[in-house]
C-alpha cells in the first residue's frame, strides 16, 4: 500500500512538471509570435490552452484522491502545494493566451515600436518560473526564496513601459489601440512573474513548513 502511494506521488510530481513545461512553452511562443508577427504561432498558443486546463483538472483529481491516503504531514503539504502550483500554471497559460490574442490584433497594423522591453520582461518571468520549478525538483528552498525579489524587476519594467505608452497615446492619438494592446501584454507578463512568485512561496512552505506569502515582499529589505 505504501509503495503504491509513493508511486502515485511520483506520478503527481511528473504531471506537474509536464504541465510546467507546457506553460513555459506557451509563454515563450506567445512572445515569439509577437516579435515575429506570426499569427499561426499565436493561434497555436490559443489552441494549446485546453491542454493546460486538462492538466489542472487531472492534477486536482489525483491530489484529492491522494489526500484521503496521505499518512504524513510532509505528504499532505506536497499534495496541497501541487494543487496550488497547478492553479498558478493554468493561469500562466491564460496570460500566454491573452498575449497571443493581442499579438494577432497588433499584427493587423504597422508595428508601433521595436519590441525590447516585452521580451526582456518575458525572459525574466520565465527565468523566475524555471528557477522555482528547479527548486521544487531539487528540494531547494533557498533557491525558491531567491526568485521572489526578482518580481520587482518585472514590476519596474511594466510601470516604465506604461508611462512610455501613455505618452505615445497623448502625442499620437492614432496609436491608442496599439498602445492599449501592448499595455495588456505588459500586464500579462507582470502577472506571469507574480505566478512564478506564488509558486516559489509555495515551495518554501513545502520544504520549510513556513508560510511566507504575506512577508515575502520584505525578504529583500
Amino acid at each position: 500500500m505504501q509503495r503504491h502511494f509513493e508511486n502515485d506521488l511520483v506520478e503527481l510530481k511528473e504531471s506537474l512538471l509536464m504541465m510546467a513545461s507546457h506553460a513555459e512553452d506557451a509563454v515563450r511562443k506567445a512572445i515569439q509570435s509577437l516579435v515575429d508577427r506570426n499569427d499561426r504561432m499565436s493561434h497555436d498558443v490559443i489552441e494549446s490552452d485546453n491542454k493546460l486546463d486538462q492538466f489542472e483538472i487531472e492534477i486536482d483529481e489525483a491530489s484529492i484522491h491522494l489526500l484521503s491516503k496521505a499518512p504524513l504531514a510532509t505528504d499532505l503539504r506536497l499534495i496541497t502545494v501541487a494543487m496550488k502550483i497547478s492553479q498558478n500554471l493554468e493561469r500562466v497559460g491564460d496570460e500566454a493566451t491573452t498575449i497571443a490574442r493581442k499579438s494577432i490584433e497588433l499584427n493587423q497594423e504597422p508595428q508601433l515600436k521595436p519590441y525590447v522591453d516585452l521580451p526582456r520582461m518575458a525572459a525574466i518571468a520565465l527565468e523566475m518560473l524555471q528557477a522555482a520549478l528547479e527548486a521544487f525538483v531539487n528540494r531547494d528552498a533557498p533557491k525558491a526564496l531567491a526568485v521572489i525579489p526578482r518580481d520587482k524587476e518585472v514590476d519596474q519594467i511594466n510601470k516604465q513601459l506604461h508611462r512610455e505608452l501613455s505618452s505615445f497615446m497623448v502625442e499620437r492619438p492614432t496609436t491608442i489601440g496599439r498602445c492599449l494592446a501592448l499595455m495588456v501584454i505588459s500586464k500579462s507578463l507582470e502577472r506571469i512573474a507574480d505566478h512564478a512568485t506564488n509558486i516559489a512561496e509555495e515551495i518554501v512552505y513545502l520544504y520549510e513548513a513556513r508560510d511566507i506569502r504575506h512577508s515575502a515582499k520584505n525578504l529583500d529589505e
